[in-house]
């Protein structure tokens, strides 16, 4: 059985990941347990984006990665998405996940930028099944970006 672990303080400098919400597996989708932060501005407590930990692997994560995040328009340009994986690396690892994937569409220069800032490496870049649930949003392909733990 699943074991949720407390992430602990999660800060660097200005930015604080705050956990919101902790997921249980949703078997059914093949969705793993997974904990939802806010990325938080700490001087004035202000939400800048979110960042997601999903713990496993299959399918889901193959094409999903193990980490998502998204970052407000009006903060981004700051390194807040790359500051965050490198918050979350150390609790995914405490998960035993390594190494940890994380996926982005080609075209988006941003988030692959931020993978390679924090030390990922493509892998590759895959084809997305039509039965994959961001497939109906438009996605066909997905970079894949390994981080060795």
């Amino acid at each position: 059985d699943f074991v949720f672990l407390q992430p602990g303080t999660l800060v660097d400098d200005d930015l604080e990941l705050v956990l919101v919400k902790k997921v249980l597996a949703d078997t059914a989708k093949g969705y793993f347990p997974a904990y939802q932060f806010e990325m938080i501005h700490i001087e004035g407590r202000k939400y800048m984006g979110d960042i997601t930990l999903r713990v496993g692997n299959n399918e889901n994560t193959y094409y999903g990665g193990h980490i998502g995040y998204g970052v407000e328009e009006v903060w981004r340009g700051h390194h807040y998405a790359a500051r965050s994986l490198n918050l979350l690396f150390p609790f995914a690892k405490r998960h035993g996940l390594n190494p940890v994937w994380i996926t982005c569409n080609p075209e988006n220069i941003a988030s692959r930028k931020t993978c390679e800032r924090v030390g990922g490496i493509l892998v590759e870049i895959v084809d997305l099944p039509p039965h994959n649930d961001q497939y109906p949003l438009g996605d066909r392909k997905k970079c894949r970006y390994r981080f060795d733990m």
